[in-house]
């Protein structure tokens, strides 16, 4: 059932057009007809597409289309020259299944080594398709043929665009029906047809693949094409290679759907049910109904926008369903919502906060009100990297345990070190020290924490993949100044925490350590009340999304060479010294090749030179997404 809706908001949000300049190549009914070749056809021919296509100035050539088996030699080695000569081809690769007398098995079928071993790139083809074979689902492989373009494209085109990040289990945002591409067809491009402008391949992704629907001709190739949303009103198939080009628009222009997660799902399912809160508390037929309709189309209505404009598919048919029951159910529902809600209530102080600020509470009733006091704490912010990820490969109970094992031993650090636990929010910590208690030394007792949770983490890793886990990477933010420290919430219920926007930096400095290949990651306010007693090592100097004031960041580093180097080179880099600069920086390359801060660096670089920063630049770079 969500996955008919997922069809109907793709139906209602779809672009039908396309932005980024890819072209198909069809191997169609015409280029059939004005070739008459039979299916497969000679290799030496589509060496000369290549050709064609290469001398056109196409930016990448790939082809949806099986080479696993030599053919005639002669036309072999001229394919060979082809792929060779152009330097962008990219093939495919499927899985096909094997049947003997005595073996059956499913095979990876890769394109024969002599084409990749004269330079085509190869890329898993293969359709991950939903249970009713509608092609919903990415391509998540590594080498999916998709990403293989992508990085062709990458290697031919340097600058042109960024290796795309796609988040694990996204769906396709299909743009349209079948032909939403421009597509022209294989004998067109073959015979070099006048219709065709000199300079119309310039720049573009090519895809070459079957668009055969109905020929006797092809043999098996009428089988490449799929079911989509769209075929729900278009009644037509769509070519697999269409699909791939729609797989490649998606992950370059950030288009693909990411599912939401269990708990953005029941968020959404549990703000319906809030708003459905007065059908609870003042039922009437009519009314309630009326009710529940309102909230269920204010929850279609969210998911839709969630979808196109950021690009989330939350569960709909869910809540409605729950909504449903809910009118079902009134008087049962709102008895036990109200009996759990009071038992919470009861609860929640002694369950959500550090002993020591109970402790403090029953020494000061007074203090067991809302508002907050101005202190100067240290926060610290960790998640864990590839949580996605992780979730999706263990079962639920398999997942708490390791959840569990994580937060536990996370805890007993910070509190050992006299910090307070604040909250859990899935896996993430967020902790501070010097309050309730005072704590002068409350940056180095969270640095040090920071320092702690790492080496422990690392000796966790054996029971993380004995658990099934996998290896689990952690990110730590930390950041120290004023912050206002207190019970907020509501009269009903509250708890004690820190607000400000020293929480929200070191928030974001957790985050940004995805840009560096950091654990740690400490503010210049931290760094300095730490200076002399915990060595680091600058990092950046970074704007992150909502302040304008740069902010140092650091890293804790024993090593005093890589420390110092690192300092004289990003000076440099500051100066807008691009030549000594990316010496600098290709020497700690050299030097430390495991190092993930010099291939930040030299990036850069490279970009600043094509279009330098502002006069006024202060060395700093604007994090926006994180």
């Amino acid at each position: 059932m969500e996955e008919r809706v997922f069809d109907w908001l793709s139906l209602a949000t779809g672009p039908k057009q396309s932005n980024l300049p890819i072209t198909i190549v069809g191997i169609d009914e015409a280029s059939f007809t004005q070739l008459g070749m039979r299916w497969p056809w000679p290799r030496d021919m589509h060496a000369k597409l290549i050709e064609r296509l290469h001398q056109g100035g196409a930016a990448v050539i790939a082809f949806d289309v099986m080479f696993p088996e030599p053919s005639v030699p002669a036309e072999d080695q001229a394919f060979s020259a082809a792929i060779s000569r152009a330097g962008n081809v990219v093939l495919a690769a499927d899985h096909g299944y094997h049947e003997t007398a005595s073996v059956r098995q499913w095979m990876r079928l890769d394109p024969l080594m002599a084409f990749t071993q004269a330079g085509a790139g190869a890329g898993l083809a293969t359709l991950e398709l939903s249970g009713d074979m509608v092609a919903r689902r990415f391509a998540g492989h590594d080498d999916a043929f998709w990403r293989e373009t992508v990085r062709a494209l990458l290697r031919a085109r340097p600058g042109m665009a960024v290796e795309p990040q796609v988040p694990p289990g996204a769906m396709i945002r299909h743009l349209g029906p079948a032909h939403t591409f421009p597509y022209v067809s294989y004998y067109q491009v073959l015979n070099g047809d006048p219709g065709i402008p000199a300079n119309f391949f310039v720049d573009q992704i090519v895809l070459v693949g079957r668009d055969v629907r109905a020929s006797p001709e092809t043999g098996n190739a009428q089988a490449d094409t799929f079911a989509t949303p769209f075929s729900l009103t278009s009644k037509l198939l769509t070519p697999g290679v269409e699909i791939q080009a729609t797989l490649i628009e998606n992950a370059m222009m950030g288009q693909a759907i990411r599912p939401g997660a269990m708990a953005e799902n029941q968020a959404a399912l549990g703000l319906a049910m809030l708003l459905l809160w007065p059908l609870l508390l003042f039922w009437h037929p009519v009314r309630s109904g009326l009710l529940t309709l309102a909230v269920a189309a204010s929850s279609v209505a969210l998911s839709a926008w969630l979808f196109h404009s950021h690009n989330l598919w939350l569960a709909t048919a869910t809540p409605v369903l729950g909504l449903t029951l809910a009118l079902m159910a009134m008087a049962a529902l709102s008895y036990f919502t109200e009996r759990r809600r009071a038992q919470d209530i009861r609860g929640a102080f002694a369950m959500y906060v550090s002993g020591e600020v109970v402790n403090q509470m029953i020494a000061h009733p007074e203090r067991l009100k809302l508002g907050g006091e101005r202190r100067e704490v240290s926060l610290l912010f960790s998640d864990l990297a590839g949580f996605t990820s992780i979730s999706e490969r263990l079962t639920p109970d398999a997942l708490a345990t390791v959840i569990n094992l994580y937060l536990n031993e996370m805890t007993k650090i910070i509190m050992a070190e006299g910090g307070t636990v604040d909250k859990f929010i899935g896996d993430a910590v967020m902790a501070f020290w010097g309050a309730p208690l005072d704590d002068p030394d409350h940056a180095l007792h969270a640095t040090r924490a920071a320092m702690q949770m790492q080496a422990r983490m690392a000796e966790l890793q054996t029971r993380f993949v004995e658990m099934g886990a996998g290896t689990i990477g952690l990110r730590i933010g930390v950041h120290s100044g004023p912050a206002v420290v207190g019970n907020m919430g509501s009269d009903l219920r509250f708890n004690y925490t820190a607000m400000g926007d020293t929480v929200n930096l070191a928030a974001r400095l957790e985050g940004v350590n995805k840009a560096y290949g950091t654990g740690i990651l400490v503010s210049g306010t931290t760094a300095a009340a730490v200076s002399g007693t915990i060595a680091l090592r600058r990092v950046d100097r970074v704007r992150v999304k909502g302040k304008d004031i740069a902010v140092d960041i650091h890293t804790p580093c024993t090593d005093a060479d890589l420390a110092n180097l690192t300092e004289a080179a990003w000076q440099t880099y500051a100066a807008a010294d691009w030549q000594q600069a990316e010496a600098a920086w290709l020497q700690l390359q050299l030097r430390w090749p495991g190092d993930s801060l010099p291939a930040v660096f030299i990036e850069r670089i490279a970009a600043y030179r094509r279009m330098p920063p502002a006069a006024d630049w202060d060395g700093s770079i604007a994090l926006d997404k994180l």
